[in-house]
C-alpha cells in the first residue's frame, strides 16, 4: 500500500518510463514484491478493474503536471499558496524555512494556518501561542521588507470547527488575523446528510474559506455528504471561499463537487496543505484541479495580490 500512496506523487508514469529502459528501482517506494509486480505487469498487462470508491478520482502527480503544462501560462499567475502549516502546530518546517521555499518559488505571499487549540491531536495553538506565532510572523515580515524581500507572510488559523460550526478560538483572537480557514476535524464518518452542519460553518462570522470541504482520504473515507449545490449557493452568496486542498491523499475537493462549486459562482482557494517546505508543490494538484473544472482564475484567490487577499477578508 506505500508503494501505490507513492505512485501518486511520481512525476512521471512507470510505463513511461519503462518504454524508456530506466530502471524502476528509481521510483520511491517500489522495492521488493511491489517492483517485481509491476514489472510483471508492463511485460503482460493484467485487465484492469475499476478501484474501490475510495481511491476514485484521485490524480498522480504526473498527470497534474501534464495539466499545468498545457495551462503554463496560466499558472504563471499563481500569488500564493493559502494553506500550509509549521512547527507551531503539526508542521516540521519553521516559519523561516517555510517562507524561504514559497520565496524560491516565486511566490508574493503566504498564509501560515496552523491548527488551533480543539485538535490536539495536531498540536494545536492555544490564544497565548497564536499571538507568539503573529509576533514572530511580525519580525519575520519586518526582516523581509529591511532586505527588499517583496513578500509577505500572512497570519492565518486552520480554526478547528464543531459540528455546530461553531470555532476554538475566542472572536477577539480571530479579528487580529488576517485570515481564517475553517475546517472539520471530526465527526468525519457519518453517513448522515451535513448540510445544517456545513451552512453553520458558512454563517460562521470569523470563518472566510471552508478549508478541504468534503474531508475525504484516499484509500481512507469518501468524505461528508450534503446538499451541495446548496451548500456552495450559501458560501456564495456570503462571499466565503470555498478550498481545492492540493495535499495529496486529500485532493478535496473533487472534481464532481468543484463544478457544482463553479456554477454557484463561489471564490476559491487553494492550498498545498504543505507541513514542510517541499511539500508545497502538492499545490500542483490545486491547480490541475481548478483548470480541469474550467474555473475562472477571477474568482480564485491566489490569483491575486496580497492586498486584494485582505482586502476581500476584511469584507467578510
Amino acid at each position: 500500500m506505500e508503494a501505490a500512496k507513492s505512485a501518486y506523487l511520481w512525476p512521471e508514469e512507470v510505463a513511461s518510463a519503462w518504454a524508456q529502459g530506466q530502471s524502476l528501482a528509481e521510483f520511491h517506494n517500489l522495492k521488493g514484491s511491489a517492483l517485481r509486480l509491476v514489472e510483471g505487469w508492463l511485460d503482460a498487462p493484467p485487465q484492469i478493474t475499476a478501484p474501490a470508491k475510495v481511491r476514485q478520482d484521485f490524480m498522480t502527480m504526473a498527470e497534474a503536471k501534464a495539466v499545468l503544462h498545457k495551462h503554463r501560462r496560466r499558472s504563471a499567475g499563481l500569488k500564493g499558496d493559502l494553506q500550509m502549516h509549521t512547527k507551531w502546530s503539526d508542521g516540521s518546517g519553521t516559519i523561516l524555512e517555510m517562507t524561504a521555499a514559497a520565496v524560491e518559488r516565486g511566490y508574493e505571499y503566504i498564509a501560515l494556518t496552523d491548527h488551533t487549540a480543539g485538535l490536539t491531536i495536531a498540536n494545536g495553538m492555544d490564544e497565548r501561542q497564536v499571538e507568539a506565532q503573529g509576533a514572530e510572523i511580525d519580525r519575520v515580515n519586518e526582516a523581509l521588507q529591511k532586505n527588499g524581500v517583496r513578500f509577505t507572510v500572512l497570519h492565518a488559523v486552520e480554526l478547528n470547527l464543531s459540528e455546530s460550526g461553531a470555532g476554538d478560538l475566542r472572536p477577539g483572537a480571530l479579528k487580529k488575523l488576517d485570515l481564517v480557514l475553517g475546517s472539520f476535524h471530526s465527526g468525519l464518518n457519518t453517513k448522515r446528510d451535513q448540510t445544517s452542519r456545513y451552512l453553520a460553518a458558512l454563517r460562521n462570522p470569523h470563518v472566510h474559506i471552508l478549508g478541504h470541504p468534503q474531508t475525504r482520504r484516499w484509500n481512507k473515507r469518501l468524505g461528508l455528504e450534503a446538499d451541495w449545490p446548496r451548500v456552495f449557493a450559501e458560501a456564495a452568496r456570503l462571499g466565503k471561499a470555498i478550498e481545492v486542498d492540493g495535499y495529496a491523499e486529500r485532493q478535496d475537493l473533487r472534481q464532481s463537487l468543484l463544478k457544482i462549486a463553479k456554477a454557484e459562482g463561489c471564490f476559491i482557494s487553494l492550498g498545498s496543505d504543505a507541513h514542510r517546505a517541499e511539500q508545497l508543490d502538492y499545490i500542483t494538484f490545486s491547480l490541475a484541479s481548478i483548470f480541469t473544472a474550467g474555473i475562472p482564475l477571477a474568482r480564485v484567490l491566489n490569483f491575486w495580490d496580497a492586498r486584494q487577499v485582505l482586502k476581500w477578508a476584511g469584507e467578510r
